[in-house]
């Protein structure tokens, strides 16, 4: 982490970084946290962070609501009582297995009770959990494996035989696998055995014969041991998960979020939605997935330490959310934005009620206000946006929810959360209010660091006059209610249906075809969806033409299948600067504008 010594500004005097700055009239920077006037009037300044590990606040929930049903999936429901009972039996396999405190555990499963038991049980034995994306190719698994230094990974069987003898290649000494059909409720599962064309496609998407020498999930709970209850639970401080992320680079990293950080942002939360004062009482859809870090937090954190209902979808489907709220009715929905429209197409048409929602909680990209006011009609209830980064657990700020929400605006500070806006150049100097600069974050929810990756962490995370801040590449500007908004990006990365894409990781794999002398990816509007990825790509000798689908085929095997291109444009060159780098903003506006000179 960069430490800058107290800074002077105008020759007057040096300053404490506590809050939003401002210019006096006597050149003085000054601080106030002006957003507070803005909260709704249950939401305190300031946020208590337990002295306890993730786990603890599920304990509690068992405790308080043994009978509620804490996850439903797909119409089998498992109640609070009987979830922590599983997370015990989970966690005594392990420590059977040998797993100790400290030990990276790999995830990769769907949203699914399994997921659930899985994640909790790791964190209660004082391991690291390691979430990867199921979908992921084999090279990006084996990365990630050997990045960590997992030893153990639990994975759907999809993705076991994904990775299939990869695992030689990693420091991985066992792979559970896991067969999700298992936690459909009975009926769904005999209808999986029916020998008819639907039945056998569905158990396809679900299951899959993983390697030999993998050992079967199911299998080894029947015959665990709960653990001891007397085991002693981690610490605050100590590592909870390594959530991969590219950051503001695109070279994937791991981030460090320690149980605190993931404790205070649940806490915030629960403030923020006002559910900690009707416990017990939220049914929560969550159809974001468990291994990005906002699908975490308001999912697999928050919704259990409220004492939710978690209603559990493999992937986002509209015809199963609909069945899903006629048969337990929704009141949260953390989503991206493109999946509030979706809903509401369909719900009219089939004159499904979607008024039992109180409010919806989007991120990942800007929603707009057309988005936020059909979602608001048809519901009765709130669309508000938030925002934050995997490095801040990942939310740091959010719309009121009254109104005061803006449609558009990142919104205001989570509590106990301060940012900084500063001058794009020197990255410490703040602005003016209302002036541009990059947003600073600084919290109890912010990170601690790359997993051992020491020289990017230290470009993210700066100690200015003693306080710790990180820096999101993101430019800003603050309303006079302290609400911000996104008026631009340092970073380049795409974002496409919630997931970020990094331009130079798909440039890299384009750029080996035989048929491509060069290429440069960019991110362009694409509806709903928000960015569509495009390649603008310049031809090899003697080459005449190259075909979408031949640059989708050839890049599917080392590119997860959202980051692929959606369009390509052939081009005669790519624009540089004058030390020969690509400008990337250049390529975009000349596609925008409807080619280049240089378009074949």
């Amino acid at each position: 982490m960069r430490t800058y010594p107290p800074h002077v500004f105008y020759g007057k005097s040096t300053y404490a970084l506590v809050g939003y700055a401002a210019v006096g009239y006597d050149g003085r920077v000054t601080f106030t946290r002006i957003w507070h006037d803005s909260y709704s009037p249950s939401v305190p300044a300031e946020i208590e962070v337990p002295d306890s590990d993730v786990t603890a606040a599920l304990a509690a929930s068992a405790e308080r609501f043994p009978d509620r049903i804490a996850v439903d999936f797909m119409g089998r429901g498992v109640t609070y009582a009987q979830l922590q009972q599983n997370i015990d039996r989970a966690a005594g396999m392990l420590v059977e297995r040998g797993v100790k405190t400290g030990d990276r555990v790999a995830i990769a499963l769907p949203n699914c009770i399994s997921h659930v038991v899985v994640f909790y049980a790791v964190l209660r034995i004082g391991a690291v959990v390691v979430e990867h994306n199921p979908l992921y190719t084999k090279a990006e698994l084996i990365h990630q494996l050997n990045d960590s230094g997992s030893s153990v990974a639990i994975f759907w069987e999809r993705t076991a035989v994904e990775l299939g003898e990869g695992i030689e290649n990693t420091g991985v000494t066992e792979l559970i696998s896991v067969d999700v059909s298992r936690d459909l409720p009975l009926s769904k599962r005999l209808l999986l055995q029916l020998p008819i064309a639907k039945a056998r496609e569905t158990k396809a998407q679900l299951t899959a014969q993983p390697p030999a020498y993998a050992k079967r999930f199911d299998q080894l709970l029947e015959g665990a041991t709960p653990i001891d209850p007397s085991r002693a639970r981690p610490l605050g401080d100590d590592l909870a998960v390594l959530q991969y992320t590219g950051g503001t680079t695109g070279t994937p990293k791991g981030a460090m979020l320690t149980h605190r950080n993931l404790v205070a942002n649940t806490v915030q939360g629960a403030v923020w939605t006002g559910a900690d004062d009707r416990p017990g009482t939220e049914v929560v859809y969550g159809i974001l997935p468990f291994f990005h870090a906002f699908g975490l937090t308001l999912c697999l954190t928050y919704s259990l330490r409220i004492g939710a209902t978690l209603v559990l979808f493999p992937k986002f489907d509209v015809e199963t959310f609909l069945a899903a709220q006629k048969r337990i009715p929704g009141t949260f929905l953390p989503a991206v934005p493109p999946m509030l429209g979706r809903v509401v197409t369909a719900a009219e048409k089939k004159s499904v009620d979607l008024t039992s929602f109180r409010y919806a909680i989007c991120g990942a990209m800007p929603m707009g206000k057309e988005t936020a006011a059909a979602w608001e009609k048809a519901t009765g209830g709130l669309a508000i946006e938030g925002y934050g980064m995997t490095e801040t657990s990942p939310v740091a700020l959010g719309n009121p929810l009254n109104d005061k929400r803006m449609p558009g605006h990142l919104g205001l500070p989570f509590p106990s959360t301060d940012v900084l806006i500063v001058d794009q150049e020197d990255g410490v100097t703040p602005v003016a209010q209302g002036e541009r600069g990059e947003l600073l974050i600084s919290g109890p929810q912010v990170f601690s660091g790359y997993w051992n990756k020491p020289e990017e962490t230290e470009q993210v995370l700066v100690d200015i006059d003693g306080t710790r801040w990180i820096r999101t590449g993101d430019i800003v500007t603050m309303d006079e209610s302290g609400s911000c908004v996104v008026v631009d990006r340092i970073k380049e990365m795409i974002i496409t249906g919630g997931f970020k894409v990094f331009p130079s990781q798909v440039e890299e794999c384009i750029r080996e075809m035989p048929e491509v002398d060069d290429v440069a990816v960019v991110g362009v509007p694409g509806g709903d969806m928000g960015e569509k990825v495009v390649a603008a790509v310049v031809l090899a000798q003697d080459v005449a033409s190259v075909e979408l689908a031949r640059v989708r085929q050839w890049c599917e095997e080392r590119v997860a299948r959202y980051a692929l291109p959606k369009d390509v444009v052939i081009v005669s060159e790519l624009p540089r600067s004058q030390i020969g780098k690509v400008l990337r903003r250049v390529v975009r506006d000349q596609i925008l504008d409807g080619g280049s000179p240089h378009t074949a």
